[in-house]
């Protein structure tokens, strides 16, 4: 086999191309051949200046950020170690039991109150005020400001404590529960307040630097920081949920207090942490900037807040039901139950309505919804997007007011005895019977290695449609299948009723 041997001249050349970094060709005998690949860059970020502090930050915002004390209502209690009964339910304690202790007790047959009191002593009954407190900022300088609505809860007496110790008395202006937010008032005359603005927290981004100040377990004037870790963070506190999550140290006190960013716009509300032990974990969240400011100023304005009220039950739209109903995205708010007499009954709005759109503004889920709605007010006339029987429409609402909803829950309805003549629905799992008053069909019994044990359909449910087509007997059911399988959908939806609720569940269609 002959060696190829190359010139001084030529391993020169190839020496100097690899060396520049240079991707190209070399000839060798005759032959382009390749010897440099090119490659994407990885990714680089420029690392930013670690000369800086939060040190001017917090000296222009902390003159306004306040600690809230406040007084609860009076309430009758019993005397430590008395039931209301007063009975101590610690008396029969063995006398070397280490609990004893702690209820004061001079012999086993002594209540609370010293060796002379008598066995059927009457217990003591004491009035008692507790003492609430958290944290606030001022956002105007004749004196309003803002904190959580749990803080000042069942209060009547508030005190703000500012960040030089003056203490003002301050009254309540309003309250918002479904967002958790207040307002105070401090009238002092001749006195002007250093406020703070709301940013605009939709340009923030996670990453980003946030300072928290506020009151943490009654210290006042507290000042932690850390990151953005994540948005739009549902934790089942209401319909609105939309929270900004943060790392940096929010404890007990530190609610109503603000989270700004680092040209000292308040970007969020602290309002919640997650904590299996009740101190900070580096989990806690703030009511965005944009929720906060809109409905501040409604309560101050009126001293409260109107939403527009659709007047639906509604759920998220899954891919299996979007494959049920026909829809190309699993986005939207499935309707499983319109209230009576609400805005959207009265507009024909539907059980197993599909709402994709509000005023064209496409809707993503039921959250969305809910604050899409809540953002018109009262007696607003709004086109509504919905998906009926694989065509979308428009209707026109016109919404009620939420404030006037009547929240009471209404007495869930039993179901009777179980009726008559159950048969098996091939292929589901099902066994099924007709209901006692003709609405719907009653599952008896479920295979629990069925798919419809999977998706949570039960004994005792009522089968009211199937695809949106009412249902009264077994029969009904079997035709709605047929005719979803004939139609090519993979999946059949099924509308459950579970005492007054109702939701939806999509089957696969059953091929036999």
């Amino acid at each position: 086999m002959a060696t190829s041997v190359q010139s001084p001249k030529r391993n020169r050349l190839l020496a100097t191309a690899l060396a520049a970094g240079v991707a190209g060709s070399v000839i060798t005998g005759g032959l382009i051949s390749n010897v440099v690949p090119s490659f994407a860059e990885p990714v680089s970020v420029a690392a930013p200046s670690q000369n800086f502090g939060f040190a001017d930050v917090v000296e222009k915002v902390s003159p306004a950020v306040v600690s809230v004390r406040v007084k609860e209502k009076m309430a009758e209690v019993q005397a430590s170690g008395l039931n209301s009964d007063g009975d101590n339910p610690f008396e029969n304690l063995p006398e070397d039991h280490p609990m004893r202790r702690f209820f004061e007790f001079g012999n086993p047959n002594t209540p609370r109150g010293g060796q002379n009191a008598p066995r059927n002593a009457q217990p003591r009954k004491e009035n008692r005020q507790a003492m609430a407190q958290g944290s606030g900022f001022f956002i105007s300088e004749d004196g309003y400001l803002v904190t959580n609505n749990h803080v000042v809860e069942d209060g009547e007496n508030f005190t703000v404590v500012m960040d030089d110790g003056k203490e003002y008395e301050a009254r309540l202006i309003g309250t918002d529960k479904r967002t958790d937010l207040a307002v105070l008032k401090v009238d002092a005359k001749n006195q002007k307040f250093t406020y703070v603005d709301f940013g605009d927290d939709s340009k923030i981004r996670v990453g980003e630097w946030v300072v928290a100040v506020g009151n943490p377990f009654g210290l006042g004037g507290s000042v932690t920081a850390g990151i953005i870790s994540a948005r739009g963070r549902d934790i089942g506190a209401g319909p609105y949920d939309d929270f900004i999550q943060i790392d940096a140290a929010v404890n007990r006190g530190n609610s109503g207090g603000p989270a700004f960013d680092l040209n000292g716009k308040v970007i969020g509300v602290n309002t919640a942490i997650f904590s299996p032990s009740g101190g900070n974990v580096g989990i806690a969240f703030a009511i965005p900037a944009s929720t906060a400011k809109t409905v501040v100023q409604s309560l101050r304005d009126k001293g409260n807040v109107q939403r527009g009220w659709l007047g639906v039950q509604i759920a998220p739209v899954t891919d299996d039901i979007a494959e049920a109903v026909g829809l190309s995205t699993d986005q939207g708010a499935i309707v499983t139950l319109p209230d009576s007499d609400t805005p959207a009954t009265k507009a024909g709005i539907q059980t197993g309505d599909v709402i994709t759109a509000i005023n064209g503004e496409t809707v993503n889920g039921p959250r969305e919804l809910a604050r899409k709605v809540a953002e018109y007010a009262p007696n607003t006339a709004i086109d509504v997007t919905i998906w009926r029987n694989n065509k979308a429409s428009t209707v026109k609402v016109t919404l009620g007011d939420l404030s006037t909803l009547d929240e009471s829950a209404s007495a869930a309805g039993g179901q009777g005895g179980a009726p008559v003549d159950p048969s098996a629905l091939s292929g589901y799992g099902l066994t099924l019977t007709p209901s006692d008053d003709g609405q719907g069909v009653v599952v008896t019994d479920v295979d629990p290695s069925s798919s419809a044990a999977d998706k949570g359909v039960a004994a005792g449910d009522v089968i009211v449609s199937v695809n949106g087509k009412e249902v009264t007997s077994q029969r009904d059911v079997e035709n709605a299948l047929t005719d979803a399988s004939k139609s090519g959908r993979k999946a059949a939806l099924f509308q459950l009723r579970t005492g007054e609720q109702n939701r939806f569940v999509a089957l696969p269609v059953a091929k036999g």
